[in-house]
């Protein structure tokens, strides 16, 4: 079959290449709308393709965009993926996806990648900002978006949630039911210091464990982000002698391994272990009981990230508001604390 060109889709429509080009580009001039109108028609006539690749030569863009989360097999990053390639197809926009698995080093290597390949902008779900993370992202010719506080970076763009606000709502509420103290899941002592959201969630239970007159000492456990390591780390926390009455837990995926954990210790939740989460992922309300968890609106969220990555405003201008787009978070009440 015969490759159509610009040319035929030209004659056809009796007007010149430059104007179907300010068609297919959706500028850099404005076309005349009867004039568009059979542009359009023809393209449709003839089934043309427009050669992206040619496009992203000539523009040095393209009309991807790149997305950087640690690890998309755990439901809160899918869930996030899937929002945003939403977001980015109602812009006009697709997704490229990598998985960083944690480590600085897939981080920049996706980097590297993404923008060798001349994406609009990236979107970067870190595990905290490491030097040669914050190095990449200084060099980058395209508009980066981190989707959570990032201190080492701080004039970058930024979406985030209320971390802290949020887990303080989850440890109240369940010490609100009449427990004598609530254990925390966080994450692992090579987790950084800084830049992991889980760091604000359990900052958010220290807070609130501190404002009610409860020690902290001794009732933070390391466990892992997923539900695999969460469910071995509960059957050895809720198998010991000083088993807790209430957990909070800093990602629904520790909750819902916690909860296949005492399942399998005959433990009741919640008569017996009361549990909480935070994310609200959808399988939280399908788990048994259903898990009380921290909610975002992860849609406005994604939609705000991709605005912020095709806007027009250099990340070092304006105020810090114009920069951080912060979205409240909220506590989503369901059986497994007690309620209900």
């Amino acid at each position: 079959m015969t490759k159509v060109t610009r040319d035929d889709v030209a004659k056809l429509a009796r007007t010149s290449t430059a104007v179907v080009s300010y068609v297919v580009n959706n500028g850099p001039r404005p076309v005349a709308p009867d004039t568009r109108e059979r542009v359009l028609e023809a393209i449709r006539q003839l089934g043309y393709r427009p050669n992206r690749v040619a496009q992203a030569m000539a523009s040095r863009r393209t009309d991807l965009l790149g997305l950087i989360v640690p690890d998309a097999r755990q439901p809160f990053f899918g869930e996030i993926a899937h929002a945003l390639e939403q977001a980015a197809a109602d812009r006009g926009r697709m997704v490229l996806v990598g998985n960083s698995d944690y480590r600085e080093e897939r981080e920049v290597h996706y980097l590297r990648a993404f923008l060798s390949m001349q994406v609009s902008g990236l979107v970067l779900v870190s595990q905290g900002s490491s030097e040669g993370v914050v190095a990449e992202m200084a060099r980058a010719d395209a508009p980066v978006v981190l989707l959570h506080e990032h201190p080492q970076a701080i004039d970058e763009f930024a979406v985030v949630t209320d971390d802290i606000g949020g887990a303080r709502l989850a440890t109240r509420h369940l010490l609100e039911h009449g427990h004598e103290y609530v254990a925390c899941l966080g994450g692992l002592e090579s987790s950084p210091a800084v830049g992991d959201p889980v760091i604000d969630h359990v900052e958010g239970w220290r807070r609130a464990m501190t404002e009610a007159g409860r020690s902290t000492a001794g009732r933070l456990f390391d466990c892992p982000y997923d539900r695999y390591g969460a469910y071995r780390v509960a059957l050895r926390l809720l198998s010991g002698p000083d088993r807790p009455s209430a957990v909070f837990c800093s990602t629904d995926d520790q909750a819902i391994g916690v909860l296949h954990a005492a399942r399998e210790l005959r433990i009741e939740v919640p008569r017996e272990l009361a549990v909480a989460g935070f994310d609200d992922v959808q399988e939280a309300a399908l788990t048994d009981p259903p898990l009380t968890t921290v909610a975002s609106d992860r849609p406005a969220m994604a939609r705000a990230a991709v605005d912020l990555l095709l806007s027009d405003l250099p990340p070092e201008a304006g105020s810090r508001s114009d920069r951080v787009r912060q979205f409240p978070s909220h506590l989503v009440v369901r059986r497994s604390c007690g309620c209900g």
